[in-house]
């Protein structure tokens, strides 16, 4: 059964949890933000269904609610932002504002992260750099679920990458994909549905492919994009190492099988070479490259173009990357964000928890 909630009542509903977490009105305030933006755009499986997992993190002593998030380190363009175990939710947004800001000034900012946790959805993040006319770049490691290509062994996380890029009048360009064939989250999904798992997204103990949908408890991995070596994996392995790359060996953070797995009920990895989990941000500037106005006006001629594209079927056009997520946002923001019925009760769970009333 699916459950609608309004929008305000949902957002309440997390800043409150947060707050009873310990946050500080702005940073329960930003989690807050930064959680239901997956919900609005339709990728129900990083919102508010991850939400007691974030409260469980924060009882085993692996959230820090009071962070102090600070940069550790920096040049004109570049800098590594120090999250002190905060909620990614709240840590990316911070770094990702240094990096506007520095690209502001000199034209481009990047910044890695280090020290922090799960950021939700990586377009929320590069997306805050739209409304200042630039292009957002936001990408993460994540707990090792994922096979490279060749292996049994678990060694990346689905490591996403997105790509924000604004329009003029047209919705603005974004690409948000894990580099694995599926994101964790959707598999997720499919286990709460009691469904099997499409081929190529999982395969389980031996290397063999599966459709079981709980291979991974069961000792199996996550395959890189592609699914197989026949269909490009080697490719989605690539994609995944250079997240991994980025994020945590160019910050200071874990890395391939020691970044701090999601689950709180997961042992932590030992002998960890860095410090939490990474992230990597980055802001360019589109006049730094030419006039913002004759770039937008340009982009919309790429994605009017592209959408006119002679589709296979005619009932099946050519969409833009962030097009069904912009159209789903505008439609949840009025209509409702629906909710499976076991989300919604581990979300009032939670809240009683805390003694909040819905």
């Amino acid at each position: 059964m699916i459950k609608v909630v309004q929008y305000n009542m949902l957002f309440n509903l997390i800043q409150d949890v947060f707050t009873a977490m310990g946050c500080s009105a702005e940073h329960a305030k930003i989690g807050a933000e930064t959680l239901i933006s997956a919900d609005l755009r339709g990728i129900d499986s990083h919102g508010v269904a991850r939400l007691s997992g974030y409260v469980r993190l924060w009882e085993a002593g692996r959230i820090n609610s009071t962070p102090d998030i600070k940069i550790s380190y920096e040049t004109l363009s570049t800098a590594v932002v120090d999250g002190d175990g905060g909620l990614g939710l709240v840590v990316a947004p911070f770094a990702m504002e240094v990096a506007i800001q520095k690209a502001t000034h000199v034209g481009t900012g990047w910044v890695s992260v280090k020290n922090s946790n799960h950021f939700g959805i990586a377009a929320h993040h590069a997306m805050m750099a739209l409304e200042k006319d630039m292009i957002g770049i936001s990408m993460t490691n994540a707990s090792a679920l994922v096979a490279p290509t060749f292996s049994k062994e678990r060694m990346l996380g689905t490591n996403p990458i997105c790509v924000a890029v604004p329009g003029g009048q047209e919705f603005p360009f974004v690409a948000d994909l894990a580099t694995t064939t599926a994101a964790n989250g959707k598999l997720e999904i499919l286990q709460r549905k009691g469904a099997e798992a499409p081929n190529g997204w999982i395969q389980d103990l031996n290397g063999n492919s599966t459709n079981d949908s709980h291979a991974l408890k069961n000792g199996g991995a996550l395959l890189p994009l592609g699914g197989d070596r026949e269909h490009g994996s080697h490719k989605g392995y690539a994609l995944g190492a250079i997240v991994d790359i980025f994020s945590g060996v160019l910050s200071g953070a874990n890395f391939g099988p020691w970044v701090p797995p999601f689950p709180a009920y997961v042992p932590m990895p030992e002998n960890q070479p860095g410090k939490g989990l990474g992230h990597f941000l980055g802001a360019m500037r589109i006049d730094a490259f030419r006039p913002a106005d004759e770039f937008k006006k340009d982009m919309d001629l790429w994605i009017r173009r592209f959408k006119s594209a002679e589709p296979i079927d005619p009932k099946e056009p050519v969409i833009i990357p962030g097009e069904p997520e912009a159209e789903m946002e505008i439609q949840r923001k009025k209509d409702g964000i629906p909710l499976l019925e076991l989300v919604w009760d581990d979300i009032v769970t939670t809240a009683d928890k805390f003694g909040i009333k819905l």
